[in-house]
């Protein structure tokens, strides 16, 4: 294993120590294991990327209910698939599930290709740990898994310096975590390693005195289990700002346009956006019938990874529409359909009558 970490235990020793503590406190009641197919596995990993457990709940199981299968997902429209996924946020992880399960049904007879991490890989969305953790918690086949929560306890079990994201530190952590997977009890090892970085080897507060490796963490014996792993250097976000047009016609529904499908909002349904109030009050001389333009609503700031959005929404009352606008739809608050929202959209639609927009299916 060179330029890695001397491991801080034999490999079975590690597994034996883990596999004691998941068996008396892991989680063994998750939705997605019992029954535990490749399907549904995948679709809790895509969810739980950049999601804790208990927000994922709740969205797995009404994904589960509408999509019981693969080609029930596949066979569906976009825009439902979406408003399932209203809430959970970065929306490519939707659109890349929907892909993929329509290149499974196309392609491997409505089944995942389980055969390889490779061929996981594959298909749009799935990376290496997330194939690895469907291969072996849904087919007990040896694969080394490394989420947020692995590559956290690894990198403070040997003290490895750097962020994670570095490629370096990356196949370091990749090492570890190949060394350690066992031939054995791939799923409860696989659901074993996760649950003891979510639950005990935590970011802010890990339970060092009761954690079965304390007599061997690096970063424990040097009393800065925080330390590690290091973050990503901080750069400053740059500010956008937006004008957001909540426009309603004489019945109180509010006009929204479908966001192209890749980059910001892929794919979701949002309020038209505009750069500067010109542009706005054209689009309404161009597109509407004797548009009245109301007082500015409060502005709010949503944050994005490389960027914060200033947006103003800008209210505004017309008789109709004049010409045809493609991807556009009258949306009642009163009897919201069932499409996929902008988390600042929602917010903003749901000030405007005492309504629920819960991702659950329309009639």
């Amino acid at each position: 294993m060179a330029d890695t970490p001397t491991p801080c235990l034999t490999a079975p020793e590690f597994q034996r120590r883990l596999l004691a503590w998941f068996d008396q406190y892991g989680r063994h009641d998750l939705p997605w294991q019992s029954p535990r197919s490749a399907y549904r596995v995948w679709v809790s990993e895509i969810m739980l990327q950049q999601t804790q457990v208990t927000t994922v709940i709740p969205y797995f199981e009404r994904f589960m209910e509408r999509f019981p299968t693969l080609n029930a997902l596949a066979n569906a429209d976009q825009d439902e698939v979406l408003h399932l996924w209203t809430g959970l946020g970065y929306y490519a992880r939707a659109r890349n599930l929907h892909k993929a399960a329509q290149t499974a049904r196309d392609e491997h007879g409505g089944e995942l290709p389980v055969e390889s991490v490779e061929a996981l890989m594959a298909l749009p969305g799935i990376g290496r740990s997330t194939a690895g953790a469907i291969i072996a918690q849904s087919q007990g086949t040896r694969a080394a898994i490394l989420d947020g929560n692995v590559k956290r306890s690894l990198s403070r079990l040997h003290a490895v310096p750097g962020w994670p994201g570095k490629p370096a530190v990356e196949r370091t952590l990749w090492q570890l975590a190949d060394y350690f997977t066992p031939n054995e009890r791939l799923a409860d090892y696989t659901q074993a390693i996760m649950d003891f970085g979510a639950t005990l080897c935590t970011r802010a507060r890990p339970d060092c005195v009761i954690c079965p490796f304390a007599d061997v963490c690096a970063a424990y014996k040097e009393g800065a289990p925080q330390r590690y792993p290091e973050s990503k250097p901080k750069k400053t976000l740059p500010t956008r700002d937006t004008l957001m047009l909540v426009l309603r016609d004489e019945q109180g529904r509010v006009w929204l346009e479908q966001r192209p499908p890749s980059g910001l909002w892929g794919g979701l349904w949002s309020l038209p956006q505009f750069d500067d109030r010109t542009a706005l009050s054209d689009w309404l001389e161009t597109f509407t019938d004797s548009a009245i333009i109301e007082p500015a609503l409060p502005g709010f700031t949503h944050t994005f990874s490389h960027f914060r959005l200033a947006i103003t929404p800008q209210p505004a009352r017309c008789a109709g529409l004049n010409g045809v606008r493609e991807k556009g739809v009258w949306f009642d608050p009163l009897d919201p359909p069932a499409l996929g929202l902008a988390a600042p959209v929602k917010s903003l639609l749901k000030q405007l009558a005492p309504f629920s927009l819960d991702p659950t299916p329309g009639p």
